[in-house]
């Protein structure tokens, strides 16, 4: 049995270090070693060290699934953090779900999915796209240009928010998708299309790299964010860091974690991350879920002392956890997570001033069962003379 063997408990961590993605992958990444080198100095799991086998799969999804066949097949391997685009989860899913693996997955994602051999830590649509739509169509209009790269996820999101945009008398002007490896210049026709259209908000899918194209783009043709902004579920502060902080100023982004959160247990996660990779490393959204997720799989771990699939995972389902964003669970019903959905924008510092949130964390609906205006717990808030001030 494992619990006599002294040997480490080895975990498989799949994010990218080149291509596209890598900017915030690295993070990701930077998330994940953290939560296990605090777990190994504070002794382990039952006196056992966690010893991570990473590989770099360079944003590329046939990459992903061989690794991941490789660290099941060849290097024991039982558990994996990975995955930041859909096209690369849904790679590996197959390997996973083959080889009877368990894959937390911890980025933000279109829904629609279930995987007994999945944990998904990051937004389900219900927990970032429902709630930056309303909070846009209340404060900033009713008209809204779509503009994301070309693939699964983009193509996914924008098609949920359509439905929420419609549902509540929005008008979508246009739709637009371009390549993953899109340069500034392909984003000019974009802009050209943005200003004959006028919306009153840009819904950008855009990911990676062309991400600070696009801002840089949208920025050096005079459009105003204050009018205008473009508002996203994918920038993070890793690409506002690619951009420029004058690039992203007044843009939008929601996600259940910023780094300005105010709490004791934020404020000891963001020490403790500078510490350990520098003063000036980005702490994205995507940090604090593969944080997070290592956690909960180390209470698991703890609990039962054996890497078995299914009793690792039933372990792991209901569990919570104390998270820089907040208390999360792992919600048994569905394999995702209970989160709690923020709206910021980019300040002057380049990092996100909190301007919407939840009193409480919202259960995850990966199927939005209920898609509805109202079906969820947001309240609003505006920051006023630097205090909150409720909207009612």
């Amino acid at each position: 049995m494992e619990l006599s063997d002294n040997s480490p408990w080895k975990v498989g961590v799949l994010f990218s270090q080149s291509g596209v993605t890598s900017t915030v992958e690295k993070t990701q990444l930077n998330g994940t070693l953290l939560a296990i080198r605090e777990l190994n100095e504070a002794g382990g799991i039952l006196g056992r060290e966690i010893k991570p086998v990473i590989y770099d799969p360079a944003s590329n999804p046939e990459q992903h699934q061989k690794l991941a066949e490789k660290l099941l097949c060849e290097d024991d391997v039982k558990v994996i953090f990975g995955c930041y685009m859909s096209s690369t989860r849904k790679a590996v899913l197959s390997v996973i779900e083959k080889h009877n693996g368990l894959l937390f997955y911890p980025t933000l994602y279109e829904g629609f999915e279930f995987s007994n051999n999945i944990i998904y830590t990051g937004a389900a649509p219900n927990q970032n796209s429902i709630q930056l739509a309303d909070f846009m169509m209340n404060e900033g209009g009713k008209r809204v240009y779509m503009v994301g790269s070309n693939y699964v996820y983009p193509y996914e999101s924008n098609r949920i928010m359509k439905d929420y945009i419609r549902q509540n008398r929005g008008t979508v002007v246009e739709e637009r998708y371009l390549s993953l490896e899109a340069g500034e210049k392909d984003f000019i026709p974009i802009i050209d299309e943005i200003k004959a259209k006028e919306p009153s908000f840009i819904f950008s899918t855009v990911v990676g790299a062309s991400t600070a194209f696009f801002y840089q783009a949208y920025a050096e043709a005079g459009l105003d964010p204050a009018t205008m902004p473009i508002v996203s579920l994918t920038t993070s502060e890793a690409e506002i860091m690619e951009m420029g902080i004058d690039v992203a100023r007044g843009h939008i982004t929601s996600a259940p974690y910023f780094e300005t959160i105010e709490s004791d247990v934020n404020n000891l996660f963001v020490k403790n991350y500078r510490k350990e990779f520098g003063p000036d490393a980005p702490i994205t959204s995507g940090s604090e879920s593969a944080y997070s997720q290592v956690r909960i799989m180390a209470k698991g771990l703890e609990q039962v002392g054996m890497r078995d699939t299914k009793i690792l995972r039933a372990a792991v389902l209901g569990s919570e956890y104390e998270a820089p964003q907040g208390r999360i669970r792992i919600d048994p019903d569905n394999n995702h997570t209970y989160l709690w959905p923020r709206v910021g924008r980019v300040n002057a510092q380049g990092k996100f001033d909190i301007i919407g949130q939840t009193f409480s964390s919202v259960k995850p609906d990966p199927y939005l069962v209920f898609p509805h205006h109202n079906d969820w717990s947001m309240q609003h808030f505006h920051v006023h003379d630097q205090k909150y001030v409720q909207v009612h």
